[in-house]
């Protein structure tokens, strides 16, 4: 009896380490869920039809003067090739939008048309109730598709050629090979100044769910952003680009099921050009880094996968401040309309 009580006894020790070891393996496998009420909001995904969320607007005090409407990026001889287009008598602004070209792309460059108001005297973006004096056109020399070249230079001119006629305008374009040739100069100076900062937060452990990782980031000032997969850390700046990008797999966050869609790694990335200086986005972008590393028990690799290292900041640190004072150089300050335009698409 005394052996056959034992080999039970063992029996059971065996079974229940088992059950034990298989209760860990599974817990395992589910990723790890938002906590406490958070939880209900978890499953709000990124819309597809909403631009990026802004920060809340602040409610001026009843003293304050309204604050004026913000100006779209104007045509800019930095970075665009200017048509001017000349006009005998000034035209509405019904009819010059009326006659614009469908898409303003030439290829991957985007163009624009503007006016100048017979009462401003201001160059503007053609609206409804303005009279212009004169108009433009101006099509972008260069982004992160590369230089402009002949054949997108010649759908610009097909397209603003049309434009003209219908408003009876007189366009003066530039040589293509003139054009060409400052295209592939700006992009050749843009090029090697385009940085952008990302470092991956892989799971150590037990992988993430779509909604742990929102809540995390939430906590930090991260909101959904337009892309599924995306949260983002808003600008001050009315209307300016996000600060931080934290992006994940998009199938994960379009799944039927997010929440049990395991996350094992993020990217948190910094776009370099897209935000001034002054905003001090560089040890914003490290500080998120440390703090969501350590809220969702993650190591920090670089691209190739190795953990970086503390000194490593420190090196990039140096690096970003000779890359601004570059920017500032060429006139393309860091988070300035011609430095956001450049360096896009």
């Amino acid at each position: 009896m005394d052996l056959t009580t034992g080999l039970l006894i063992a029996a059971g020790v065996v079974l229940a380490a088992l059950a034990g070891h298989g209760w860990w393996q599974a817990r395992r496998a589910v990723p790890r869920q938002p906590s406490g009420a958070a939880a209900s909001d978890s499953r709000i995904e990124p819309s597809l039809l909403d631009p990026e969320p802004a920060p809340p607007a602040v409610v001026p005090a009843a003293d304050a003067r309204p604050a004026a409407p913000r100006r779209t990026a104007r045509i800019d001889a930095l970075i665009d090739a200017v048509v001017p287009l000349a006009l005998d008598t000034p035209v509405t602004g019904e009819m010059v939008l009326a006659h614009l070209p469908a898409t303003r792309r030439a290829g991957s460059k985007p163009f624009a048309v503007e006016g100048l108001d017979t009462e401003s005297g201001e160059w503007e973006a053609p609206a409804p109730g303005r009279r212009y004096g004169e108009l433009q056109a101006g099509v972008q020399l260069a982004n992160r598709g590369g230089a402009l070249n002949e054949i997108e230079y010649s759908e610009f001119v097909q397209k603003i050629q049309a434009f003209a006629e219908a408003v009876g305008a007189m366009p003066d374009f530039p040589d293509m090979l003139e054009v060409a040739a400052r295209a592939r100069e700006l992009d050749g100076l843009a090029s090697p100044l385009d940085a952008q900062l990302a470092v991956t937060l892989r799971a150590q452990s037990v992988a993430w769910s779509v909604g742990y990782i929102q809540q995390c980031a939430a906590r930090h000032g991260f909101v959904p952003g337009v892309v599924p997969g995306r949260l983002v850390r808003p600008s001050a700046e009315e209307g300016a680009p996000p600060m931080l990008v934290l992006a994940f797999d998009a199938q994960a966050a379009l799944a039927d099921e997010p929440q049990v869609a395991p996350v094992r790694e993020c990217t948190l990335s910094l776009d370099v050009p897209q935000t001034p200086e002054s905003a001090e986005p560089f040890p914003l972008w490290h500080d998120a880094m440390r703090q969501l590393a350590d809220d969702m028990d993650a190591v920090v690799v670089d691209d190739r996968g190795q953990p970086v290292a503390l000194q490593h900041f420190a090196a990039i640190g140096d690096e970003l401040r000779k890359l601004y004072r570059q920017l500032e150089s060429l006139d393309l300050a860091a988070g300035s309309p011609a430095a956001r335009r450049l360096f896009s698409g």
